[in-house]
């Protein structure tokens, strides 16, 4: 399993990389094709070896080579948390070769939401557009008769948080709507499980806030898609048995 596991983290890596290309140009309306990558500070083109992911960042130290100016960490964060839940999905999902694309395809789509949701509070349309368009080809490819269960899935996810972004437009965005429409195509009924997972981190960190930061907490929004992003992420590792487990105590098995 260490072999495989190897691969799709250095997979992750790469795709880490192209997916903080994706997050940055997509919302501002840049092609992800070209030009190549460019330093914020001073517009040096970056040349190959040093965009390496995460190992060029650490070889200059978090510096660009031309004007010494920081290169954020989140680059190489992002890499590396694309890098375990690339080698996580792969550990899981290894020996059913439709479910690992989709699983992969999925945990790109959810990186990109949340880069872009943290940085400028916007998940893009066109993330989802494609994201949507990447997962019903898998699935008609792969396994077609499941499409229906995946649309219904798909309607009720976006449905129940349409509900509550009526209700609470502060506290929830038509983004997140979309994107748990675009997650119950991904995971079928186990979204339920998703969504659950998402809640609750939401609350939590709420509660939190509230507690370190007080009255001006209440007033501040947190970004809701990196929370549904994460509930994904745990729902297609341990969908089935979030949900076994959340029937058996709340709803009598």
């Amino acid at each position: 399993m260490l072999p495989v596991a190897s691969l799709a983290f250095v997979g992750g890596l790469i795709t880490g990389s192209f997916v903080g290309v994706v997050a940055d140009r997509v919302p501002r309306g840049v092609s992800i094709v070209g030009p190549r990558s460019l330093c914020d500070s001073c517009g040096t083109t970056i040349a190959a070896y040093d965009n390496v992911p995460v190992l060029s960042w650490l070889m200059l130290r978090g510096r660009c080579r031309s004007c010494g100016a920081e290169i954020p960490a989140r680059y190489p964060l992002s890499e590396l948390v694309v890098g375990a839940a690339f080698a996580a999905t792969a550990v899981a999902l290894w020996d059913d070769p439709a479910q690992l694309a989709l699983g992969l395809a999925f945990v790109s789509i959810l990186a990109a939401v949340t880069l872009t949701d943290l940085e400028r509070h916007l998940i893009p349309n066109a993330i989802l557009a494609v994201g949507a368009v990447i997962g019903v080809g898998i699935v008609v490819a792969t396994d077609p008769s499941s499409l229906p269960e995946r649309a219904i899935s798909a309607a009720a996810a976006g449905g129940f948080l349409l509900i509550f972004a009526l209700a609470y437009p502060r506290g929830m965005g038509m983004g997140d709507v979309k994107l748990a429409a675009v997650m119950g195509l991904y995971l079928g009924p186990e979204v339920a499980a998703a969504i659950l997972v998402a809640v609750a981190a939401g609350a939590v960190v709420g509660v939190a806030m509230i507690a370190l930061q007080g009255k001006e907490a209440r007033g501040r929004a947190i970004p809701f898609g990196p929370f549904l992003a994460l509930g994904g992420v745990v729902a297609l590792l341990a969908g089935a048995q979030i949900l076994d487990a959340y029937l058996s105590a709340f709803a009598g098995g």
